[in-house]
């Protein structure tokens, strides 16, 4: 019998712009965080169990916090990501000595849960709300698919931005319901009516509203992590030495695209997306969640 589908939460950041652990932040009447709610949909798509990547230093805060919360109602398993999970003891050593102290990246979380995934799988930041209708979509194609291939939910950018300030996003490339491109870019922002993302160098320019976007909402077969190991290793040949970089999960599919080693899906669903980027989203994600609760899309107490 096929195992079912499995949602890893990658919830191992500290949100610096948002000042602090905005993955248990207090967002539902009963004190539901976002990913509550992310596991809640999750469960009723199918979905068997939860794989919550977290670092050790956060642990007890998690189980008294979200964990307790939930009670017995949620399968699940904690995954540790730290800066030197998984790293090669030369390259770790030469992180620490250059003040390194963040784990690296989205990949790297992934790569973390290898031991722990042992069916097709969802990927979801713990900070964001996804939507019912995306759970379901996802859900059903990884219980269903039998390809191998991945996929991806993609929202609408317009709806995905922040009025507090400049946002990344995986910008997607699709057609014929095929994803064909994913490029990351880490600084757009609306001005007035306008959607723009500016580079380093201070070059920018305009986005259409309703390209669709990577708001890291993905599937995965198990064969993901033979090729995402090679390219990890890659990354670390190339950038290990920089305390700053990050492996992204974008980057890493559109090397797999671009080389044939996996193909991917943008499933459409008709679901929302809201997050809590900057710690002035909260108020908006509450209201939010509010309105879903008292139109009967949720419980007043999820657990």
């Amino acid at each position: 019998m096929k195992n079912k589908p499995i949602l890893v939460v990658l919830a191992a950041g500290m949100g610096s712009r948002y000042g602090g652990l905005k993955q248990m932040d207090k967002i539902g009447a009963s004190g539901e965080a976002l990913l509550d709610y992310s596991v809640f949909d999750a469960l009723r798509s199918g979905f068997g169990k939860v794989v919550f990547v977290i670092r050790h230093d956060i642990e007890d805060d998690f189980r008294g916090i979200v964990l307790a919360r939930m009670g017995g109602a949620v399968p699940y398993e904690l995954v540790f990501q730290e800066m030197d999970s998984l790293i090669p003891a030369g390259i770790a050593a030469e992180a620490k000595k250059a003040k390194r102290t963040k784990p690296w990246g989205t990949a790297h979380a992934v790569l973390c849960t290898e031991q722990a995934v042992d069916a097709p799988f969802a990927v979801i930041n713990a900070d964001d709300f996804y939507g019912r209708e995306a759970y379901a979509e996802l859900g059903k194609f990884l219980s269903d698919d039998e390809s191998g291939e991945g996929a991806l939910v993609p929202y609408r950018l317009e709806n995905t931005l922040s009025p507090r300030g400049s946002v990344t996003r995986g910008v997607c490339g699709i057609k014929d319901g095929r994803l064909n491109s994913v490029e990351e870019l880490l600084n757009i922002k609306k001005e007035g009516k306008v959607i723009f993302n500016t580079e380093k160098d201070g070059s920018r320019w305009e986005l259409a509203a309703d390209t669709p976007v990577s708001m890291n909402f993905w599937g995965f077969p198990t064969s993901i992590f033979s090729a995402l190991h090679v390219y990890f290793d890659h990354f670390l040949e190339k950038q290990g030495l920089e305390t700053q970089s990050e492996c992204y999960i974008p980057k890493a599919v559109d090397s797999f695209i671009k080389s044939g080693a996996l193909s991917f899906r943008a499933l459409e669903a008709d679901s929302e997306w809201f997050g809590v980027t900057y710690a002035e989203d909260r108020a908006a994600a509450v209201r939010r969640v509010s309105e879903l609760t008292a139109s009967g899309v949720y419980p007043a107490s999820l657990w």
